[in-house]
């Protein structure tokens, strides 16, 4: 295989890579607190046998937006949202985790909790506990929760040391390697959920693009290996 289609076929691995992130992120366009995904595609050079260079395309650095999705109206006392800057902080078996998604729900036991069912933390890192006759809930915009007027709770906000440095686990989970500190004046609104931060416009005509970019080095492939074929032939009667 010569030079040509190895730094073709990187290009098409790239894109192979990039068409599934896209597609993944149209499928999580209604799913609340996602993240949209992309890839960087970067160019490095290789030295070859002949004391000369190539040129190929990788693109193995995933790239999530962190914009803020839109704030819909739920009216649930137990759904919340982040304006801002800021994730919920949550416990599964796995370890801490960061998540936008707000759409919690109360245990059997009482406990805050996510969808998945993982608890939710509260700004000591202790789960978020809401008694059974707690009553008129009320959250305020720094995560304190009250009951007829007294607190009883505060859920944890967190801010990633390195936002550019989380890594995703699952849909809407994320991995803070770097570490993280409380927000600073966090702003959560009760009642409210973040949608996904994917805009489906951009990401449908990107789809497109990749797809024809995709089709034209399958072209090119072709056309090569019918190029070799020929040559082989000719060579050989």
């Amino acid at each position: 295989m010569g030079i040509t289609n190895y730094t073709t076929l990187s290009r098409q691995q790239g894109l192979m890579r990039e068409m599934r992130m896209v597609a993944n992120n149209i499928a999580n366009m209604a799913t609340t607190g996602y993240r949209q995904q992309g890839v960087v595609f970067s160019e490095y050079v290789r030295q070859t046998d002949r004391d000369g260079s190539v040129a190929m395309s990788a693109s193995r650095v995933r790239n999530t937006s962190l914009a803020q999705g839109a704030l819909t109206r739920t009216g649930g006392q137990l759904d919340l949202a982040i304006e801002g800057d800021g994730f919920f902080l949550v416990q599964t078996p796995a370890g801490e985790r960061l998540t936008r998604a707000g759409n919690f729900a109360s245990s059997s036991a009482g406990d805050l909790v996510t969808q998945d069912g993982h608890p939710v933390l509260d700004s000591g890192g202790a789960p978020v506990f809401i008694p059974p006759d707690a009553t008129d809930l009320a959250i305020g915009q720094d995560g304190t929760i009250s009951s007829n007027g007294a607190p009883i709770g505060q859920i944890g906000i967190v801010q990633p040391l390195d936002p550019g440095a989380l890594i995703r686990e699952g849909g809407v989970l994320f991995r803070a390697e770097a570490g993280y500190d409380p927000a600073e004046a966090p702003r959560v609104r009760q009642g409210f959920v973040e949608s996904a931060n994917v805009d489906p416009i951009l990401q449908i005509a990107r789809m497109i693009e990749v797809q024809r970019a995709y089709e034209m080095g399958q072209n090119f492939l072709q056309r090569e290996d019918e190029r070799v074929r020929a040559a082989i032939k000719s060579m050989i009667t």
